[in-house]
């Protein structure tokens, strides 16, 4: 009898790793493999559905449990704190603006709409000033004044209109968060997203007066990034913990501008794909997403150091995200 139970148990066993959705997962997880070897700037790549990680592999750079940096994803965990600042009331709507949260930050030598900048414009990259990013980085950074540099550039759209991507932008964001908080973007970060998270978040880079670098040069471990992913499918919770509320969730993930650059709808710090993903980019490669509707979290990291364009190795990536990654689901 025991016998015949073993048999039966092995058999099931075995028609259930041969059935066709078996062997299609195993199909997708070698190709997945076989595809990310071939990309010499990818890093790590985790993928995890529902609550099991199917794909976890770090081919190159210093593995899953060692720090990356995470670039410009850290535009996207600065709106995270701008929604807590905004359920907590310490700052009244996504409609306040600038001269109520951070007065003192203001330079008097402004445009005159400077005053009147909000914090959805800031966060959705809609300041209207002048992009401290790209070309003029370099010069921004060396200012003796991050804040009063980037909020005295020239006006080259309405604020509220175009996206014009930045980090200044970002940066004055987190300094006005400080502002009105009390509270440095990091320790912000470390309550909200590191105890809840159960994430490290170390120290990063401060601008002259000490303001946290908010829009850059955060680093966290690729399995933190990916606690990141699945709390943003998850619609603010993670675990059964409450991160953030659901609304900010939902209302960060609504297009309210588009990139010039990808095409890609962006909401508050979130770029939004046609193919349903809620993702978090980047310099060099590096991914925060979700894909709530096929309950898929991801995070990848790439060798900060080395470009990720759109058309070359971005493609690349969104190629993985888009096929067998999808594949998963």
């Amino acid at each position: 009898m025991k016998r015949r139970h073993f048999l039966a148990r092995a058999a099931a066993a075995s028609a259930l790793l041969s059935s066709p959705a078996t062997l299609r997962a195993q199909g997708t997880l070698t190709d997945l493999s076989t595809r990310i070897a071939s990309l010499d700037q990818l890093h790590s790549l985790q993928v995890q559905r529902g609550d099991e990680i199917v794909f976890a592999e770090a081919p190159r750079g210093s593995g899953l449990d060692r720090l990356a940096n995470i670039k410009s994803c850290s535009k996207s965990l600065v709106g995270l704190l701008l929604g807590d600042a905004i359920a907590s009331g310490v700052i009244a709507s996504v409609d306040a603006p600038l001269s109520t949260v951070a007065p003192r930050l203001i330079p008097s030598d402004t445009d005159p709409r400077v005053p009147d900048i909000t914090m959805e414009d800031l966060v959705s990259l809609r300041a209207g000033l002048e992009a401290t990013s790209g070309a003029n980085y370099g010069g921004w950074v060396a200012s003796n004044n991050w804040v009063a540099n980037a909020l005295s550039r020239e006006m080259v759209a309405a604020p509220g209109g175009r996206m014009i991507y930045s980090t200044g932008s970002t940066h004055i964001l987190g300094a006005a968060l400080t502002e009105a908080t009390g509270e440095s973007l990091l320790s912000q970060a470390r309550r909200v997203l590191g105890q809840t998270l159960g994430i490290d978040i170390p120290p990063w880079t401060r601008d002259p007066q000490g303001y946290y670098m908010g829009g850059n040069e955060m680093a966290l471990t690729p399995r933190a990034m990916l606690k990141i992913a699945v709390m943003m499918r998850d619609g603010g919770t993670y675990e059964g913990t409450t991160v953030l509320p659901q609304s900010w969730i939902s209302a960060s993930t609504r297009p309210r501008t588009r990139s010039p650059w990808s095409g890609m709808s962006y909401g508050y710090g979130w770029f939004l794909t046609d193919r349903g993903y809620i993702l978090a980019r980047g310099y060099g490669g590096q991914i925060i997403a979700a894909h709530p509707d096929l309950n898929l979290a991801v995070a990848l990291t790439s060798d900060p150091l080395r470009p990720a364009r759109s058309g070359g190795y971005f493609d690349d990536i969104m190629d993985l995200l888009n096929g067998p990654v999808l594949e998963l689901a």
